[in-house]
């Protein structure tokens, strides 16, 4: 696998994200997060919650973003039975790993690396809604950035 795979009929959309620098969009991210971090605080939602609010916000921004993304493995070949799945991709730039735990981990960022890598996409980010302010749970992956 050397790409993220497409949805029929966003092509359009797409065009107009690919224009997008991953730097800027890691910035509209961040400000989403900010936002979403502000309104429901943190810590003590689960994932799926900050995960769910952070589409919307991203959403409700004009930032294009899917959500959980299953994406196939192949090994020498042959195509694993179970996909990788991504929390958000945004822009089909950048993946979006999101947490609610009480440290960050640097298996976190080893984990967000390897799918960097499996998709051949540059940037990723660890938010980890779990701390007490959103910027002590960012982390930025990079991949040859």
């Amino acid at each position: 696998m050397t790409a993220v795979e497409k949805e029929p009929n966003a092509g359009a959309q797409r065009r107009r994200d690919a224009a997008i620098p991953e730097n800027v969009l890691s910035g509209q991210i961040k400000n989403a997060a900010i936002e979403v971090h502000k309104v429901l605080g943190g810590p003590g939602l689960l994932e799926s919650i900050y995960e769910g609010a952070l589409f919307q916000e991203l959403q409700l921004q004009g930032v294009q973003v899917r959500r959980q993304i299953h994406l196939p493995v192949t090994y020498k070949g042959i195509k694993m039975h179970e996909p990788l799945r991504l929390d958000l991709l945004v822009g089909e730039k950048v993946i979006i790993e999101v947490k609610a735990v009480e440290q960050n981990s640097a298996l976190h960022k080893a984990q967000l690396l390897t799918y960097l890598r499996l998709t051949n996409l540059k940037l990723g980010l660890v938010l980890n809604f779990g701390q007490e302010t959103l910027l002590d749970g960012l982390t930025r992956v990079v991949n040859g950035l």
